[in-house]
């Protein structure tokens, strides 16, 4: 037998294995708002040796990887008959980025990859790369799964390869194993990322979350997150396309926003997690902010607190793109508490636990941002003052 083959065969397997069953904590002293956890949910680490393996010692014997894969982030994430999945969005060495169902019994940890990779169907027009899958159990019985189809720009002129489109792809399925491919969503805007399907039909047609663009990256005249109603889902047009939530000059959504994952239903209103972008000397930050809706009309904001919701800290700073948190994927239980699964840096999956009371309270009890610094130090003022009163 080859030594060299089966010992780093056997030390590559006890340290995956090591990795699965490591136990999760709570990272002390949070915020109060919800708790982060000491150690990412996936990574590239978690990704299965068989992905990545030869595992012939004939054709490969120095057991080297054949297919690596780079990272592991931005889940899509649904809760079925007790069990935690996540729909990850995994990217090879080649750059090129695929969805994988990880299962977990605690939401926390131990999860671990299904053997195969989900195999998603192509339209007449192949994607080049697809990712960023928000899944939603629907009230006519499916389970949808909205993801972001991006192809090369056919406008784009000689010795541009970097230009692209970017639009909304859509599948469903009742198991997360069998994907049945719909048709891509049509709106009237150049690019769309980012889109989010409601869990309910409003006024009887299926709701979107939009997040109409000019460019691939930049918003131009648009941004914001959008709103439109579609008859159909096997054929999505939205005609009319409208703002919901506004970009602000010099805060954390000035550059871009967008729809998270699909919102959670309260007694209160719709809960909305969001990703805001800023400028900043060192590039785009991105972070996570929350906001109200009305439940009869879930277009229609009624809070808004102000600042960031979770943004990036310690390793979670670093990666192939820094200073980025993202989430497209949350898992609201029948008992209140809710699992928030967000990537870091374009690199890895973490997991912050909170309820849906705590979330409330801090969307309904924390104040709007007032847009400017007077008004902000006036804000915070009235707070040391009230406290002060309390404890003299």
């Amino acid at each position: 037998m080859n030594t060299v083959f089966s010992s780093r065969k056997e030390a590559l397997t006890e340290r995956y294995e090591t990795l699965i069953a490591k136990p999760n904590h709570k990272v002390p002293f949070g915020n109060g708002i919800y708790d982060r956890y000491e150690n990412p949910v996936l990574t590239a680490a978690h990704a299965p040796l068989i992905w990545l393996y030869d595992f012939n010692p004939e054709t490969n014997p120095y057991f080297m990887e054949r297919l690596g894969v780079n990272c592991v982030f931005n889940p899509g994430a649904i809760e079925l008959n007790g069990k935690f999945y996540l729909v990850a969005r995994v990217e090879g060495h080649d750059r090129k980025s695929f969805f994988a169902i990880a299962e977990s019994s605690t939401g926390v940890d131990g999860f671990r990859f299904w053997d195969h990779p989900v195999v998603l169907p192509e339209t007449e027009i192949p994607d080049t790369n697809v990712y960023d899958m928000r899944l939603v159990k629907h009230e006519d019985g499916w389970i949808y799964g909205l993801f972001c189809t991006e192809r090369k720009d056919p406008a784009a002129p000689p010795g541009d390869l970097s230009s692209a489109v970017a639009q909304c792809g859509i599948v469903r399925t009742k198991d997360l194993k069998s994907w049945e491919r719909l048709a891509d969503l049509k709106t009237g805007s150049n690019q769309q990322r980012n889109v989010v399907l409601h869990p309910e039909f409003v006024d009887g047609q299926y709701a979107f979350y939009t997040r109409p663009q000019d460019g691939f990256i930049d918003a131009g005249s648009g941004g914001g997150i959008g709103w439109g109603l579609s008859h159909s889902m096997e054929n999505a047009v939205i005609e009319n396309e409208t703002i919901v939530d506004h970009r602000h000059y010099h805060t954390i959504k000035e550059v871009k926003n967008g729809q998270g994952p699909a919102p959670i239903k309260t007694s209160k209103g719709w809960l909305h997690i969001a990703h805001g972008v800023r400028n900043t000397a060192a590039g785009l930050r991105y972070v996570l902010y929350a906001f109200l809706s009305e439940l009869d009309r879930p277009n229609v904001v009624t809070h808004r607190p102000g600042g960031h919701f979770i943004a990036p800290e310690g390793i979670e700073r670093v990666g192939d793109v820094s200073n980025v948190v993202f989430c497209n994927g949350v898992i609201a239980r029948d008992n209140g508490d809710v699992f928030v699964y967000y990537a870091s840096s374009d690199t890895r999956c973490h997991v912050a636990t909170t309820t849906v009371d705590q979330l409330l309270d801090y969307v309904t009890n924390t104040p709007e941002d007032p847009l400017r610094s007077y008004a902000c130090v006036e804000q915070r003022i009235q707070l040391i003052d009230r406290n002060l009163q309390l404890n003299s």
